[in-house]
């Protein structure tokens, strides 16, 4: 049932209860704590009579002793003559079980009284009775002399009146209190709930249309506010995501028409010799076949490289511990045989890292890449230095123009200098992925003298870290 409610209604009646439960208990402790004063008042008005019983022999025939002559009353029971109504209801209790009552109103003996008749003078004890006619009374008993206890006695009429007449206007404030409550729920709920109603509309609307500019009005600091900036934070991370797959999908569609036009190209001029009956001679088809070659090689290369940054951000191999100079290493013996006429100077220090060696070889060869092919017939080496956990690679090429830095580490993005040679606009880009998996940090800038200076920042150590024996 409770899962079919709307979560209004069930926060007012959450509420409602809450209040009424309050409402209800607060009525009882006020009926008790009235109850319990009433009966002190009655006590106290008890308490504060004579205490002798002088004053009662006259009314007693011989007087107060422990055995009382027998009248015509009750067997073992002394008729003593009745006191006025204005006395106080009193009697006495003697301990051979005998009583003689001196007030308007007799009570009936328990054997706490007979107990108290029995024991030593002082004695005294307050207790809810009954008279003969069946009227309940607060009684105080007291041991006067031994083997006596005086009985005096209060109506309780009055206290149960005002009791009965406290519990019926309880009773209706607390009736109203439920009813203010159940409202004051109402109230709650509804403003309680505007901001998540707000939230659940534009939820509902971004499901529905797929708009993820939709944003929510925060306002506050509480819960409910934290939430709308989590969700605006979400819709605003989609419509990053989806805008860079729109982006990717459009850069690598551009990119891709290229090397698959110019491959269709000579595939098309190798069938035509063929089909013709003119075939090419072995040069112009040595030629036609390396170029082939070469754009399937670029073509993989893009399609490697569009894989590598298809992936979400943060998905990466399991870290492990990475040699990071013996990655450089690798890097520049797989560089150097595609510039052969440039020569690379090699500094490394050791540093240990933990991240993904496969992706860290593959942006320091991206990085060397680049600064082979910008050096390339200039008479500068390539500086490749390691120290302290700071990766550098230099080279002696034209540089880019200042107002192109920020725009490096783009996708597809190329300097104006570099766009008649080959390459995809990847390379950097994938430098920039691997080293922000790793935790690391990477930079262009010119250099001094010239050239292009990449720096690249990890964290890690310049000695292994200590091998865990296995258990």
């Amino acid at each position: 049932m409770n899962a079919r409610r709307s979560l209004r209604s069930r926060l007012t009646l959450l509420v409602a209860a809450a209040v009424a439960l309050a409402i209800a208990v607060c009525a009882g402790l006020c009926w008790f704590v009235v109850r319990s004063e009433l009966l002190r008042q009655v006590e106290r008005s008890l308490d504060g009579r004579p205490q002798g019983v002088d004053w009662i022999g006259p009314y007693c025939p011989g007087g107060p002793r422990a055995d009382p002559p027998r009248g015509p009353g009750e067997p073992g029971e002394a008729t003593g003559r009745r006191l006025p109504l204005r006395f106080p209801p009193t009697q006495l209790v003697y301990a051979g079980g005998g009583r003689c009552v001196v007030g308007p109103t007799p009570v009936r003996v328990t054997p706490a009284d007979l107990a108290l008749a029995h024991g030593p003078p002082g004695g005294r004890a307050f207790r809810n009775g009954v008279t003969d006619g069946g009227e309940e009374v607060r009684v105080l008993t007291r041991n006067v002399r031994p083997g006596v206890a005086v009985m005096e006695s209060r109506s309780l009429e009055e206290v149960h009146a005002t009791l009965a007449a406290l519990a019926w206007i309880l009773a209706g404030v607390t009736a109203l209190g439920v009813l203010g409550a159940a409202y004051a729920g109402l109230l709650v709920s509804r403003t309680a709930l505007r901001p998540v109603g707000r939230l659940t509309e534009a939820v509902e609307y971004v499901a529905r249309t797929g708009d993820l500019d939709t944003r929510i009005p925060v306002e506050g600091t509480d819960e409910i506010a934290r939430l709308g900036v989590s969700f605006n934070a979400m819709t605003t991370a989609l419509a990053g995501s989806r805008e860079r797959q729109r982006r990717l999908i459009a850069d690598a569609g551009h990119e891709l028409r290229t090397p698959l036009t110019s491959l269709r190209t000579n595939v098309d001029l190798l069938l035509r010799s063929e089909n013709a009956g003119r075939p090419l001679g072995a040069a112009p088809k040595r030629r036609l076949l390396a170029n082939l070659g070469a754009q399937f090689e670029e073509m993989s290369t893009l399609v490697g490289d569009l894989l590598q940054l298809s992936r979400p951000e943060g998905e990466h191999e399991p870290h492990v511990e990475v040699a990071l100079h013996d990655a450089v290493e690798a890097a520049v013996r797989r560089a150097r045989p595609r510039a052969p006429d440039t020569h690379v100077e090699v500094e490394l220090g050791p540093w240990y890292l933990r991240g993904d060696q496969a992706a860290l070889e593959r942006a320091v060869v991206n990085l060397l890449d680049n600064a082979v092919k910008f050096s390339a017939g200039r008479a500068g080496p390539v500086d490749v230095r390691l120290r302290d956990g700071e990766l550098t690679v230099r080279d002696h090429g034209p540089g880019i123009p200042e107002e192109e830095l920020p725009y490096v580490f783009d996708r597809f993005w190329r300097s104006s200098s570099a766009r008649s040679m080959p390459g995809s606009g990847l390379g950097l880009a994938i430098v920039a992925r691997a080293v922000r998996d790793a935790g690391g940090e990477v930079s262009l800038e010119n250099a001094a003298g010239g050239g292009v200076l990449a720096r690249v920042r990890l964290p890690g150590s310049p000695v292994r870290s200590p091998v865990t024996p296995g258990p």
